[in-house]
């Protein structure tokens, strides 16, 4: 299970959970089962997990336990495939979000810029029509920009998109390596952190990503029961902005709604005023820790003084 992936920030999220032993958790992110497998260890015998994996690959890791059931959804679908469970509120919902160390060290899923060989796919689900191809060879230029922009936050975009216009002409762009020598030119001397922006923002495309990360946030605070938790981490700034607004003011854009007498209508209320960050230790073990922010929040009241 190590090998899939090593759960980021374990302790922390575990904590934040606040679980309850007779409990009914939810892990919208399975992966490799860290996670999961912490939360099962501090559940009692009449605790209940649920945990939402639309990658196949994940279904290899099913944790062996009466308490646990894994759903081969997107996490997106989390009110719709709990109520077909039978469940309508839980006691905590955990989001681990962001690729799998497993899905990078896949060459043929296309999601790292280690390869150079490896077709432009990037579906999290096998199923899908859309992948990062397509959108490199379909997409208009205003699209494009858009997408780079919105997802990858990447100067020279214009250009970066013309050279893919231009190129695509003449034959399709297909490897990650075709795209990678045509964003080179434009990476200032951080290939990398370029690439890797890009690639993000390609695979937040074709996923869907962000769509669905709202769909879950907004999920999440109708299924919790009041006082459950909601513990979530994120890997960049757009996944983290929209947790960030969502707990602390119950939208996406930072605005907070109020009814007619002025209360606030947001649904949670953050546990932790900044987030939680890994130490040195965790840093050193698992370079893909650094990145992480985990925000904790509960549920409050239908309506809020």
């Amino acid at each position: 299970m190590s090998q899939y992936h090593q759960a980021v920030l374990l302790k922390e999220s575990i904590e934040g959970l606040n679980i309850q032993p007779d409990g009914i958790y939810v892990d919208t992110t399975f992966g490799g089962g860290g996670h999961s497998k912490a939360i099962l260890e501090a559940l009692g015998e009449g605790g209940k997990l649920y945990a939402f994996d639309q990658d196949p690959d994940a279904l290899k890791n099913v944790l062996d336990d009466p308490r646990f059931k894994l759903l081969p959804y997107n996490f997106q679908h989390l009110k719709r495939f709990l109520r077909l469970e039978g469940i309508r509120k839980v006691d905590g919902i955990l989001g681990d979000l962001g690729v799998s160390s497993h899905q990078f060290d896949t060459p043929e899923r296309g999601f790292s810029i280690r390869f150079n060989e490896e077709e432009l796919d990037m579906r999290m689900s096998q199923t899908g029509d859309l992948n990062a191809a397509k959108v490199v060879n379909t997409y208009d230029a205003e699209d494009l920009i858009l997408v780079f922009q919105e997802y990858g936050e990447l100067p020279a975009t214009h250009r970066l998109v013309k050279s893919i216009l231009s190129a695509r002409q003449s034959a399709p762009i297909n490897t990650t390596g075709q795209l990678k020598a045509l964003a080179a030119p434009y990476c200032k001397g951080k290939e990398n952190k370029y690439f890797a922006r890009l690639f993000q923002a390609l695979r937040m495309e074709v996923n869907g990503e962000v769509q669905a990360l709202k769909d879950m946030l907004e999920q999440s605070a109708e299924v919790l029961k009041v006082d459950a938790r909601l513990v979530i981490i994120a890997y960049h700034s757009i996944e983290d902005r929209l947790v960030k607004n969502f707990m602390k003011r119950g939208s996406f854009d930072g605005k907070e709604e109020k009814d007619f007498y002025g209360r606030s209508l947001k649904p949670l209320k953050t546990i932790n005023s900044k987030p939680i960050v890994a130490g040195e230790e965790e840093v050193k073990a698992n370079p893909r820790a650094r990145s992480a922010k985990l925000r904790i929040a509960k549920k409050l009241d239908a309506v809020n003084d």
